[in-house]
């Protein structure tokens, strides 16, 4: 779990200062010769890059003839490149949200050039693309020109947006080390925030001060105070990604601004972080959600009586899922209410909030209990269980209740059996929001039974080569994985995809079954020859030919300060019967072993049982646990290090008869 370093509130009416050292300002389109002169980073000579500098603007500005304000974003970055043929970062992609009218965000006075000694190569306006992404939003993407070892690379660019509730703040760590950061908010008081600062790295400076003439409305003949807070970091190390974590969020060092409450400059408020009762009844009444869960005889008129009929809860909730599941296509965003449950019901198109708002007032027209609930993605990192913070969540969920059984339901992935909520979904706690009780947390588990099942039967013939039947059978999030991997890629491209990672095995009669029910386990069947590898007079054989559920070691740093979360528990179970006949006879055979993690979070054993001409081998590795603190990362890393030996390298040893 993530831990908040330091907490405080917005300053009304007082002054304070931490600490303060003097503040670095670089001029755009002038870095120093010592800039040009750094040939590597002193605490990470190993990097391809170091962000030399890089600041963060942001204030208010007032709407002409109007009484109400845009938040500005001015941003200004400086990169040094090392590595060139390493260096992955020349293409930018800076996110917005383009709307018409008040409600859109504007991105201007954008500029990039690349500098190579006296010589500046700028970004053309033509090479500026404002692209749209899967339904989400705007990028501007632009790619830097002429990148070698030791170009310096710079870029700015402002934004304007009317969404003070969704500031943000600042991040000061990156996938590549930084030398400077730093970041300035001027804000009028009428806009409150909480301030958290994630991460281990202290700042270098951090300071808040009030300027009682900082803002003034254009129909207003006063003026507001604002305050102005600065904060800096110094030599801040690179932040590296591994496979198995939640989002990078609830790890780096970054300074968060939460909003408490905006009040308007001629009265009137809103508060986003009260406590959850007051949020419980804003929900409930608000038009966009609360009202949307009014429409259960909508649905109940639009549900077939067959499925309104079965008198078994469970199986009458499995139907109305199916019919939820069926209906509607996910248009790709999340937290959105653009569309009305009826209007999406009617274009069987919605995003993640019109889907399963729907869903549970279709449980609800089938005399079921069901509701809402809050969620941030793993992506979007961990809510705060402080205080409520609307903007913390960006998801929406059903949770329906059947013998005080709680199951959470997502109607979105068409892939997705019932009970089975997206992986994307799993982040460690949620939010039920129940206007009756009160809304309250509630653990996200996933399904248990996860198990990648695979039965080899194979048999040498006079040539030397093994033949033989492969059946592969997969249920649960795995299975899941594998028909999200067919929809995207269809069949014929995931074919060929297994074939090509069991390079030197020859794939033919390629079989799956259940493909399309969704609620049955995957099965794949496939036959394979093998051409095993020969060494003087001895015949190498690899037994595990077939991909394993982890074939790779994930956890390759030295260490690991943040946790790991597999999303779910799983078990691989790999069974190999191989028949030498009369062509071989058995050299060596690998050692079987056992291999463990503490506390029985997990266990790996493989056996080889040599029986006449036979071998009979069984690998299972299952991972009982799902979520490791950092401080079990050592045996992690030794635990999928050792299995990953045993599948790879551990051969088995034979010679002709």
């Amino acid at each position: 779990m993530l831990s908040k370093k330091i907490t405080f509130l917005f300053l009304v009416s007082s002054f304070f200062l931490s600490y303060s050292q003097s503040a670095r300002i670089d001029e755009f389109g002038k870095p120093t010769q010592q800039e040009f002169d750094l040939k590597s980073y002193e605490d990470e000579p190993d990097a391809t890059s170091v962000i030399l500098y890089e600041s963060g603007n942001y204030y208010a500005i007032p709407l002409k003839r109007t009484t109400s304000a845009k938040l500005v974003k001015e941003i200004h970055r400086k990169i040094k490149v090392f590595d060139a043929k390493k260096f992955d970062y020349a293409t930018v992609e800076i996110p917005y949200y383009d709307a018409e009218g008040y409600y859109g965000e504007e991105i201007k006075d954008y500029k990039a050039v690349t500098h190579n000694g006296s010589i500046q190569d700028f970004v053309p306006d033509g090479s500026f693309f404002k692209i749209e992404k899967s339904g989400r939003g705007n990028v501007l993407k632009f790619t830097f020109p002429n990148v070698k070892d030791g170009s310096i690379l710079e870029y700015s660019y402002t934004i304007v947006t009317p969404f003070f509730y969704d500031l943000d703040g600042w991040e000061f760590q990156h996938a590549v080390p930084t030398i400077y950061s730093k970041f300035k908010t001027e804000l009028p008081f009428h806009y409150r925030y909480n301030r958290a600062l994630y991460g281990e790295k202290k700042l270098y400076i951090e300071t808040a001060t009030v300027n009682k003439e900082g803002f003034r409305l254009p129909s207003d003949s006063g003026f507001t105070p604002t305050e102005v807070a600065f904060y800096a970091m110094t030599n801040i190390p690179s932040f590296q990604e591994e496979d198995y974590m939640l989002s990078k969020k609830n790890y780096i060092s970054r300074i968060v601004y939460e909003p408490l409450t905006f009040i308007s400059f001629f009265g009137g408020g809103q508060a986003y972080t009260r406590e959850w009762k007051d949020v419980d009844k804003r929900f409930e009444y608000d038009d966009d959600f609360g009202e949307q869960l009014t429409k259960k005889n909508y649905f109940k008129r639009q549900m077939p009586n067959e499925i309104l009929k079965i008198e078994d809860d469970l199986e009458r909730a499995k139907a109305v899922y199916k019919f939820i599941q069926d209906r509607y296509t996910w248009n790709g965003r999340y937290f959105n209410y653009e569309i009305k449950v009826k209007d999406a019901y009617d274009e069987r198109l919605g995003s993640v909030t019109a889907i399963n708002l729907s869903l549970a007032n279709a449980l609800e027209a089938a005399k079921l209990d069901a509701k809402p609930v809050l969620i941030s993605t793993r992506q979007n990192g961990l809510p705060t269980e402080l205080y409520p913070v609307l903007s913390n969540f960006n998801y929406v969920l059903t949770l329906l209740t059947i013998d005080n059984k709680k199951i959470l339901l997502d109607a979105t992935d068409k892939q997705a059996p019932f009970g089975i909520i997206p992986f994307r979904t799993l982040n460690v706690q949620a939010r039920v929001m129940d206007f009756r009780k009160g809304s309250y947390w509630m653990p996200i588990e996933p399904f248990k039974q996860n198990v990648d099942y695979v039965n080899a039967q194979i048999t040498a013939d006079a040539n030397g080569d093994f033949l033989g039947k492969v059946t592969q059978t997969s249920y649960g999030y795995i299975a899941l994985g594998k028909r999200s991997s067919i929809e995207e890629e269809t069949l014929q491209g995931y074919i060929k995809t297994q074939e090509k990672d069991k390079a030197g095995i020859e794939i033919e009669d390629y079989q799956m079954e259940d493909l399309n029910a969704i609620e049955k386990p995957l099965k794949e069947s496939y036959s394979i020859s093998i051409e095993p590898e020969t060494v003087g007079d001895k015949v190498v054989l690899y037994p595990f030919f077939n991909k394993t559920y982890i074939s790779e070691n994930p956890f390759k740093m030295k260490e690991r300060s943040y946790p790991m979360d597999f999303g779910f528990p799983f078990t691989n179970t790999y069974l190999i019967s191989i028949d030498l006949g009369e062509v071989y006879e058995i050299e060596q055979l690998p050692k079987s072993r056992t291999i463990k993690l503490p506390n029985d979070d997990g266990e790996c054993l493989v056996t080889y049982v040599a029986e006449g001409s036979k071998i009979n081998i069984r690998f299972n590795m299952k991972l009982n646990a799902y979520r490791f603190p950092s401080d079990a990362y050592p045996s992690l890393k030794e635990f999928f290090g050792t299995m990953i030996t045993m599948l790879k390298e551990e051969t088995i040893i034979l010679k002709k008869k």
